[in-house]
């Protein structure tokens, strides 16, 4: 059962250990992350995982999403 979590962002209990991926592969948003921020163009990240540029704009939007919901604690 696809659960969609965020646009283009699904999670199934059977791919990828239900961690989020781009909806329709099996490429994990971190992964996509991971990649932008080692430096890999956008364009880059298109030819070699068959991606659109919307798909990796929602990988970025849904982490950008998470970090601004997180609720650190100090203690």
């Amino acid at each position: 059962m696809n659960k969609q979590i965020f646009k283009h962002i699904t999670v199934q209990p059977g791919i990828r250990f239900g961690k989020p991926v781009i909806e329709g592969t099996r490429i994990p948003v971190d992964l996509i992350v991971g990649k932008i921020a080692g430096g890999m163009t956008i364009e880059a990240l298109m030819e070699e995982y068959g991606l659109t540029q919307e798909q990796i704009q929602a990988a970025l939007r849904y982490a950008a999403h998470l970090v601004a919901e997180e609720e650190l604690i100090f203690t």
